[in-house]
């Protein structure tokens, strides 16, 4: 990624939810619209597609992971201008999330960590 680092996360994770980019994340990330980002700051718009849910109809989890993953990277990008790997990446999973549901996504960089809050729009 070059040029201003808040552009080149947001042109990246636009290519990922246009199919651009490795299959697996192509896949995960299909349909997130970011509606807001600056220095280390991103607001999304995602959809859960039928296409990353596991047997039950829930959103897959290992999905959900490489979406915190791939958004939190981009997140950092944005802050430093430099992407590094995940070496611990610990995810709480206090419930179920059903396919086809709407949810907005607040990922923000606070004390070089990764917050995330994952809000259901309908609720």
């Amino acid at each position: 990624m070059e040029g201003n680092p808040v552009q080149s996360s947001n042109r990246w994770l636009e290519d990922l939810s246009n199919g651009l980019g490795h299959q697996l994340e192509a896949i995960t990330l299909e349909g997130l619209k970011i509606v807001k980002a600056h220095k280390g700051f991103i607001l999304c718009n995602f959809v859960v597609s039928n296409r990353i849910s596991d047997a039950d109809g829930n959103w897959h989890v290992g999905s959900m992971a490489t979406l915190i993953d791939d958004v939190g990277a981009a997140a950092i990008y944005s802050y430093g201008g430099h992407v590094k790997a995940s070496v611990d990446l610990n995810i709480s999973f206090l419930s179920t999330a059903k396919i086809q549901v709407h949810f907005r996504l607040f990922l923000s960089i606070i004390l070089f960590f990764v917050y995330l809050f994952l809000h259901d729009m309908a609720a």
